[in-house]
C-alpha cells in the first residue's frame, strides 16, 4: 500500500513576497501552464513547509525539497542540489527579504520547520492573551 501525503494547492505568498514559480515563471504549478506536458513541481505541492519564509507549501524553500525541478533539470536531493541552489536568484533574493526579518533566513528543512513551529506558539499565545470583551449591560 502506498503513503497518503497530504497535498496543499498552491495559493499567493505572503504580499509582496513570490513563490518560486511565480518568480522563475516556470508554469509547473497545479493549473499552470506547462504541468499538464511537464509535470507539476513537487515544491508547489509540498504542503509540510507552507509558511516558510512568507510562501505557499514550499515556494520560498525550494532549495530542500528532492526532485524539485529546476532549468528543467531534476535536482536530486538537498545535499546533491544545495551547491547549485547557492548561485540561484531566487534563492538569492529570499535570502536578502528574510535575512532582516523577525526569524531570519533559513537554508535547512530543520531550521524553517523550527520557525514555522516558533510563528504558530507566537500567534497562539497573541490569539490566548487577548481579553474577551464582555456585553453591555442592558439598562432597565
Amino acid at each position: 500500500m502506498g503513503r497518503l501525503i497530504a497535498v496543499q494547492e498552491p495559493i499567493k505568498a505572503e504580499q509582496g513576497k513570490k513563490n518560486c514559480w511565480e518568480f522563475k515563471k516556470c508554469g509547473r504549478e497545479p493549473g499552470g501552464a506547462k504541468a499538464e506536458e511537464l509535470g507539476v513541481c513537487p515544491v508547489t505541492i509540498h504542503a509540510e513547509l507552507d509558511s516558510a519564509h512568507g510562501g505557499s507549501n514550499a515556494g520560498r524553500a525550494c532549495w530542500v525539497v528532492a526532485g524539485s525541478l529546476c532549468g528543467g533539470t531534476i535536482q536530486g536531493t538537498f545535499a546533491q542540489k544545495l551547491h547549485n541552489c547557492w548561485n540561484c536568484d531566487f534563492m538569492k533574493a529570499v535570502k536578502q527579504e528574510e535575512e532582516p526579518s523577525a526569524y531570519g533566513f533559513s537554508h535547512t528543512r530543520l531550521g524553517m520547520e523550527r520557525t514555522i513551529e516558533k510563528e504558530k506558539a507566537s500567534a497562539n499565545s497573541s490569539f490566548d492573551s487577548v481579553t474577551p470583551v464582555q456585553p453591555a449591560q442592558v439598562r432597565k
